[in-house]
């Protein structure tokens, strides 16, 4: 459990760091015969630097928590 601990912390430091994820898809806007207009659209997922805060306080109850055997 320590490797998934250190794994959840280092992805919460990611999340507090880098706050919006940002990507473009292409959408077709015309298709007239054998001339196809298509057009970028961007999208951003934006999300708070307190997610990443979380997730890192549940990466160090993952990590030092001791595991019932």
């Amino acid at each position: 459990m320590k490797r998934a601990g250190i794994f959840v912390i280092i992805l919460g430091i990611a999340l507090t760091v880098f706050t919006a994820l940002t990507f473009s898809t292409k959408e077709k806007v015309a298709d007239l015969g054998i001339v196809e207009i298509t057009t970028k659209k961007p999208h951003r997922i934006n999300w708070s630097p307190y997610l990443g805060l979380a997730v890192i306080g549940a990466g160090f109850l993952i990590f030092f928590v001791p595991q019932k055997k």
